[in-house]
């Protein structure tokens, strides 16, 4: 999974505006500041009021501002707004139509590339625009992994209701 060029802009507008949530930003401000092209700028502001994470005002003091609030707002949330699913590998939906790949139950890494999905979806899950733009927290894996054979991670996998 790449994120985007997109995405790392949209996330360096969103900054300014959670530093002050209750402030609007122009469009033009928040480019300049972020080294964002201004005619992507405003294809992200776009793609950010449509998705409910900005609104847009406008006028001679227009621009956008946040429309959710950052303490719970989820780092998943926002790049899957602006990429869609975060997806490692096609295992479970290969052609789009919800349908598993028939290749699954006898693959050997469909269960490593479905695990490190699930990781980083409750990694970018896990940080909100809060915790890393105004606390400045930064999310670091503390666990360990475990190697299981195929029952007990179906087990897992069940119990955390993925894979």
């Amino acid at each position: 999974m790449d994120i985007s060029r997109k995405t790392d802009y949209a996330l360096r507008m969103l900054a300014a505006l959670v530093e002050d949530p209750s402030g609007v930003v122009s469009v033009r401000t928040a480019a300049r500041e972020n080294s964002v092209p201004y005619s992507f700028a405003r294809s992200i502001q776009h793609d950010l009021a449509v998705a409910g994470i900005v609104e847009n005002t406008r006028g001679a003091n227009g621009g956008m501002r946040l429309a959710v609030d950052p303490r719970e707002t989820t780092l998943l949330q926002v790049v899957e707004a602006l990429q869609g699913p975060v997806v490692v590998s096609c295992c479970a939906n290969p052609t789009g139509d919800g349908t598993p790949c028939p290749n699954r139950p006898s693959c050997h890494f469909s269960p490593a590339w479905c695990n490190a999905e699930l990781l980083l979806r409750s990694f970018f899950s896990s940080v909100t625009l809060h915790q890393l733009v105004v606390e400045r927290l930064s999310p670091v894996f503390v666990g360990s992994f475990e190697l299981v054979d195929d029952e007990r991670a179906r087990e897992l996998a069940a119990g955390m209701g993925g894979a």
